[in-house]
C-alpha cells in the first residue's frame, strides 16, 4: 500500500471513529473533557492526500497532495552527459580541373618600375581575360591546346595545397613584383625574390600579362 493510500486510510478511520457507539446518539454535542470528538465529525487523523511516513509527518521534499514517485529511490543518478559531436570538419578547397566555362587560374602581378598591376584570368576552356588596375577588360585571348595543357600541368606540379600562402622578403625590395595565384580554392602571394619554384613553371606557361 502507497503512503498517499495509508494517510487516506487513517484519515477515513479517524472519522469514523468520531461517529463510533461511544458517543452520544441524541445529536447532542459532547461535553467538554469526555474525550469524544465533537458532533462536527473533524477526522483528527493526517490530513487526506497528505504524504506521510511512518510517523504521520510529510516526507522531505514533497508537498501535500503529491503522491511518490513509485520508481524514485531517493538518490540522485549521475549526470547526463552530453552527446558527442557529429559535425563533419569542413572540407578542404579543391584542385580538381573546372569546367569550360569556369576559371582555371587567376594570376594578378603588381609593382615594379610603373607600379601597374595586371590580371590574367584564364578559364577551363583556354579562353582568357586580361584586366588592368581597375578590373577592366584590356583584350581577349585563347591558348592553344599545347599551351594549356603546358599550363595545367604546371598548376597541378605546383601542389598549391602545400605552398606557403605568402612568401615574401624580410625587406622590401625596390620595385620587385609581386604575384597573387587563385587556383582550386588556395590563395598565394609571393614576391618575385622569394618565388617558390613551383610557381616559376605556371609564370611561365602563362600568357604575357600585357598585350603586344
Amino acid at each position: 500500500m502507497g503512503l498517499a493510500t495509508a494517510a487516506l486510510a487513517l484519515a477515513v478511520a479517524a472519522a469514523l471513529g468520531g461517529c463510533s457507539s461511544g458517543g452520544p446518539k441524541d445529536g447532542s454535542s459532547a461535553k467538554p473533557g469526555t474525550g469524544a470528538s465533537s458532533s462536527t465529525g473533524t477526522a483528527t487523523g493526517a490530513p487526506s492526500g497528505t504524504a506521510t511516513d511512518g510517523s504521520g509527518t510529510p516526507s522531505p521534499g514533497q508537498s501535500a497532495g503529491q503522491s511518490p514517485d513509485p520508481g524514485s529511490t531517493g538518490t540522485a543518478g549521475p549526470a547526463p552527459q552530453p552527446a558527442p559531436s557529429t559535425s563533419a570538419p569542413a572540407p578542404a578547397p579543391s584542385a580538381s580541373p573546372p569546367g569550360a566555362g569556369e576559371t582555371l587560374v587567376a594570376v594578378t602581378r603588381s609593382g615594379g618600375f610603373g607600379g601597374k598591376a595586371n590580371t590574367l584570368i584564364i578559364k577551363g576552356d583556354g579562353s582568357f581575360l586580361r584586366l588592368n588596375a581597375k578590373a577592366e577588360t584590356v583584350d581577349r585571348d585563347t591558348l592553344s591546346a599545347a599551351a594549356l595543357a603546358k599550363l595545367r600541368t604546371a598548376l597541378q606540379a605546383a601542389d598549391f595545397p602545400r605552398l606557403p600562402r605568402i612568401s615574401m622578403p624580410e625587406q622590401p625590395v625596390f620595385d620587385s613584383l609581386t604575384y597573387a595565384f587563385r587556383y582550386g580554392g588556395y590563395e598565394v602571394a609571393a614576391d618575385q625574390t622569394t618565388l617558390p619554384r613551383p610557381l616559376e613553371a605556371v609564370l611561365s606557361a602563362l600568357p604575357a600579362f600585357e598585350p603586344r
